[in-house]
C-alpha cells in the first residue's frame, strides 16, 4: 500500500514577488530620480516621478511612502506560513516562542546599529523600520496563535486607544488636527523623556522628520492586517491541497478557490482606502505616515491589500511569473 505523501512546506511566489517589488522601490533610490526631476521643473512627467520617489512632507501618500507599511504588512502575511512550516519540522510552541523573542531582539538592535554606523557612539533611537517591526513582532507572534476575531478586536483597540490617547494630550494649536502637529504631540513628549534615558552627546529634543518610537504600536496594527490576510491566503492554499484533484481539473478548481480570496483582499483594500480617506478629509485624524496615525494604518493597509491581491491573482492565479522575474531575484 502506497504511503501518503507528507505535507510539504508552503511558500507562495506572490509573497516573494511583492517583497521583491518593495526591495526594488528601495534600491531605486540610488537612481536619484528626484534630482533629475529638478532639471525639468515644467515637466508633468518628471514632477510625477519626483512625487512618487520621495516621502511626502507630512499629510498624504506617495508610492515611496508605501515601502515601510508593505514591509510591516508582509511580516504579518508570512507569519501563519512560518508557524505552519516550523510545526511541520517538529518545533514546539516553546521553541517557537523563544525564536520569536530572539528575532524581535535582533531586529531592534539591528535597527539601532544601522542608525549608529556613522556616529561616534551608539545612537539610541527606535524609529527605524527594522526596530519598529521588532518592537511589535513578539505581540504579533502571540496573536498568530489566536482566532481571527481576537486579532480584529486587538486591531480595533489599538486604533481607537491610540487615537484617544493623542486626543487627550494637550493640543499644540486651536484646531483639533493640531493634536498631531509635528514634534508637538504625545509621541514627541514620550521620546523627549524616553530617549534621554540613554547616553547621548546632547539631550534629545526632537526628530527632524517627526518620527516616533511609539509608532511601533500602530505599526503592529498594520502587521495585524497582514496576519489576517495571511490567514486568508493559508485557507486558500489548504483548500487547494485537500482532496487533490486530477491535473486536468486543477486550473478550474484553483480558480474557484481563488475568487473568494481575491474578493476578500479587494474589499478589505477598498474599505481601508475609503475609511482612511474619510478620516483625513473630515479632520478626525490626519493621514500621516511619519507618525503612523490610525488613518495611515487604514489607508496604507488598503493599498497593501490591493497590491497583495494583484500579485496573488497574477503570480499564483494566472501563473504569470516571467514579467516579475527581477522582483523574485530581489
Amino acid at each position: 500500500m502506497q504511503q501518503p505523501t507528507p505535507p510539504q512546506p508552503i511558500r507562495l511566489a506572490s509573497l516573494d514577488v511583492y517583497r521583491g517589488f518593495v526591495m526594488f522601490l528601495m534600491v531605486a533610490e540610488v537612481l536619484q530620480l528626484p534630482k533629475i526631476a529638478k532639471l525639468f521643473p515644467d515637466s508633468t512627467f518628471w514632477q510625477y516621478v519626483k512625487f512618487h520617489t520621495t516621502h511626502v512632507e507630512w499629510v498624504g501618500c506617495s508610492l515611496h511612502d508605501l515601502i515601510q507599511p508593505s514591509f510591516s504588512f508582509l511580516v504579518g502575511v508570512a507569519l501563519p506560513f512560518s508557524i505552519a512550516n516550523r510545526l511541520l519540522k517538529g518545533d514546539s510552541f516553546t521553541k517557537l516562542t523563544i525564536h520569536a523573542l530572539w528575532r524581535s531582539l535582533i531586529l531592534i538592535l539591528l535597527g539601532v546599529f544601522l542608525r549608529s554606523t556613522h556616529a561616534t557612539q551608539t545612537n539610541w533611537t527606535f524609529e527605524d523600520t527594522l526596530t519598529q517591526i521588532g518592537l511589535g513582532y513578539f505581540f504579533l507572534f502571540l496573536l498568530g496563535w489566536t482566532k481571527p476575531s481576537v486579532a480584529w478586536i486587538v486591531f480595533v483597540l489599538i486604533l481607537v486607544g491610540y487615537w484617544t490617547a493623542w486626543v487627550m494630550y494637550p493640543s499644540a494649536g486651536p484646531d483639533f488636527i493640531s493634536h498631531w502637529a509635528k514634534n508637538q504631540n504625545l509621541g514627541w513628549a514620550f521620546d523627549t523623556w524616553f530617549l534621554n534615558l540613554f547616553p547621548r552627546k546632547a539631550p534629545f529634543t526632537a526628530n527632524g522628520g517627526g518620527y516616533l518610537t511609539l509608532s511601533f504600536i500602530p505599526t503592529l496594527a498594520t502587521m495585524i492586517l497582514g496576519l489576517i490576510a495571511g490567514w486568508w491566503l493559508k485557507d486558500y492554499v489548504n483548500s487547494t491541497r485537500e482532496g487533490e484533484a486530477p491535473a486536468e481539473s486543477q486550473p478550474t478548481r484553483n480558480g474557484n478557490a481563488l475568487t473568494p480570496l481575491l474578493l476578500k483582499l479587494i474589499v478589505a483594500g477598498l474599505i481601508g482606502l475609503a475609511s482612511g480617506y474619510a478620516l483625513n478629509e473630515f479632520n478626525i485624524c490626519p493621514n500621516v505616515k511619519r507618525i503612523w496615525t490610525p488613518t495611515w494604518v487604514l489607508f496604507s493597509g488598503g493599498w497593501c491589500f490591493l497590491l497583495l491581491a494583484f500579485f496573488v491573482a497574477v503570480v499564483d492565479g494566472a501563473k504569470l511569473r516571467w514579467p516579475f522575474f527581477v522582483f523574485l531575484i530581489f
